[in-house]
This record gives C-alpha cells, structure tokens and sequence, in this order.
C-alpha cells in the first residue's frame, strides 16, 4: 500500500497517454475525502521552477488541499503563462470532479523540461482517474507506478502510530537528485487529527534530514514537491513528539529508497561525519563529499580512495566548518585508510563487495554530525541520461 494505507484518502493511477511509452500508467490522483483537509507542502527552491509548483505553492498557502493530481511524462517547467495556464486549467477540471475550488488542487508534473503538456491527453486522464479511485492497495500501487520515469521501481511507505493512526506515502526519484530536495514527486497521507501548522513544521523537520540529504548526481529539479496531507479520519490526536518523529521516519525511508533507486548505480554511499563543531559544518563537509563526481567513479570501481574524499572535504571553508587537517580520519567498511590527515591502512583492505559502501569521516573538532546519502556513477547512468526522453 502506498498513500491508500491511511484512512480517508482514495488514488488511482492510469495510462492517459502523456508518456512516450505506449501504455504507461503515467497520471496519478489523490482525493482526501475528510473529514479534514490540513496540508503543507515543500518545494524545488530552483529559480526555474515549473509551473505546477508554482501553482501548488499557491494553493497550498492557506493550508487546504482537496487533491493531488500528478503525471509523468512531461515536466511543464520553463512553459511561461501557457504553463501555469495548464496547470490552472487541470486544477479546475480536478475540482469539478471532486466537488472542491480549484484552489484546493495541487498539481504535480515531472519529466522533460521546455515542452506543454498534451493538455487534452491530461483532462481525459483526470476523468478517468478519477472513475477508478479506491481506497484499495492497489489503487495506491496504481498511483504509485504512474509517477515514475527512470525509476525501476515504485517507492511506497507505511507507518502506523500506537493510537492506530496511520501515515501512507510515494515517492518518485532516481535522477537529478541534489541537496534541497531531489527530481521528486512525495505525496504522504496521514489520518491523524492535526492541524496544517502541525503539518508544516513536522514535514519541514522532516525533509530537513531526509530529501535535503541525498544527492545522486549534484543536479536540482525545477519541480520537487513535497506534499503532507491529514484527513483527520482516524479521529485520533497524536502525541506531538510521535506524530512528529513518523513523518520523519517516512520522510526517510523514501529519501533512502530514491538512493537505492539512483539510476545506473552500483553502491548506496552512506557518508557520516563526525567530530565536527556544528551540525551545520558536519553537514556541509558530507555534502562536499557526497558531490565528487570523482569519488563516485572510483566506487563504482570498487577503489576506496580516500584522496577523493579528503580533497573533496578540504573544499569547505574553514569558517563553515573548522578543523585541523592533520587530525582527520576516514574509514571506508570499516577501515581506516586514512589516519591524522594522512595514509591509513592499505586500501586494498577494504572489501567494496556490499552494495552499501559506508564512509566513516572523524574530523576530530567537536562532537556534532550528520549523514548524506549518495551512489555511485557508472556507464549504465551516462547511457540513461544520454538517451532520456520521458
């Protein structure tokens, strides 16, 4: 099950014939049928982004949202007014369906950037989504596969708090994944009773260390979105803390499994440094590593170089993350091949067999840290990139 796994919501997904693959499931719905209709939503900071964040932004603002429409197959960024006037138009029709005002429609799209949608294509999908949906577990399957595009597989989570109340979500992503969100559609549902303030500040904790923490290949999206919605149909409060902790959990889980989903790769790196003097500064020196496109050539052949990592690492200023070189060290599974800034054990050592490759940094300053989650990059992901065409 996928968004369909918490009380009061029904999906739906089918093939409308936007996708260049005949028969495609490639339009997706969800309804929130309430009693509640508390929503927050997080978005692609990109200055070209697409027009159905921006129409999403918009109608998310006042915390509402009826419906999530979404399609892959065309991405509607860099489209201008007749852009935004799609995503308009398709909000409406939704609206019309579900007996709710335009405003309370959220539009998602990803795929090629540049080009219209086939609005006529969209439309007659949105009808048919909408003569499908069900609150069954495969309804949410079926939404869940209408949202890829290089993804091999769909993403789904589910969580249950220890009242009985329950959170379902989707994901799509395995390209074009950066820090501050990644090419990706989210839509989690939750039938607990909380407010949409609720809503916006455990989806921002949320995201904050899953989604801002992954990076597949350093290239950001025009049209990440991230959607939290609450139908209020479990009829029961959550304790804050837990309520706030699960959204974090699910937030991770499909952040992690958009990494082990990265297109081409052969090993999920999991980069952890500790020793820093801030969270922040832990964070930034993973990042730096996380975006060497030359470390991440050497792990998809297997070769742990720590060079890569450590040269990598010494790009961030010292005022954003102080340390002393010289008291630095990586262990990569587990052994330390490099010691106080300089060569550790043999690297040879290290077994790269395991699809997950750990990378271990002590930085030896203070007693803050943080994780960044990458993959490697090999031939099959320049073959998929090369040729794409959603």
């Amino acid at each position: 099950m996928s968004v369909t796994f918490a009380q009061g919501f029904s999906a739906a997904g089918v093939a409308a014939g936007i996708s260049s693959v005949a028969g495609k499931k490639d339009l997706a719905l969800v309804v929130n049928n309430g009693p509640l209709d508390a929503a927050a939503g997080v978005f692609t900071s990109n200055r070209f982004c697409a027009a159905p964040v921006q129409w999403s932004r918009h109608a998310v603002a006042d915390g509402h949202i009826k419906a999530v429409i979404l399609n892959s197959g065309g991405a509607n960024a860099c489209t201008g007014k007749p852009g935004y006037e799609q995503s308009r138009t398709t909000a409406e029709t939704v609206a019309s369906l579900v007996g709710a005002d335009a405003d309370d429609i959220a539009v998602c799209s990803t795929g090629l950037i540049g080009e219209l949608l086939p609005l006529d294509h969209v439309l007659a999908g949105a009808r048919a989504a909408h003569d499908a949906l069900a609150s069954t577990a495969e309804a949410g399957a079926d939404a869940s596969h209408a949202i890829m595009t290089t993804d091999t597989k769909p993403k789904t989570v589910t969580l249950e708090g220890k009242a009985g109340w329950r959170i379902g979500g989707m994901v799509k992503g395995s390209g074009m994944i950066a820090p501050q969100l990644a090419t990706m559609l989210c839509v989690i549902t939750t039938d607990a009773v909380v407010s949409a303030g609720q809503l916006q500040a455990a989806l921002n904790a949320g995201v904050d260390t899953s989604f801002n923490r992954i990076d597949v290949d350093g290239c950001m999206s025009t049209n990440d979105t991230v959607l939290l919605l609450a139908s209020g149909a479990s009829g029961v409060e959550p304790d804050p803390d837990e309520f706030n902790a699960l959204v974090a959990s699910a937030c991770a889980s499909l952040a992690r499994q958009i990494i082990g989903d990265g297109e081409g790769a052969s090993h999920d790196i999991r980069i952890t440094v500790t020793g820093a003097t801030t969270e922040d500064a832990a964070l930034a020196c993973g990042r730096a590593v996380a975006a060497s496109n030359l470390l991440k050539c050497a792990i998809s052949g297997n070769d742990p170089n720590w060079g890569r990592i450590v040269s990598s690492l010494g790009t961030v200023p010292p005022d954003v993350a102080p340390y002393d070189a010289t008291k630095v060290t990586v262990d990569v599974n587990g052994v330390r091949i490099c010691e106080n800034g300089g060569a550790g054990r043999d690297r040879s050592e290290v077994d790269m067999t395991p699809r997950e490759v750990h990378i271990d940094i002590d930085l030896n300053a203070g007693d803050a840290e943080a994780t960044v989650w990458t993959d490697d990059l090999t031939h099959e992901y320049v073959h998929i990139n090369a040729d794409y065409e959603s």
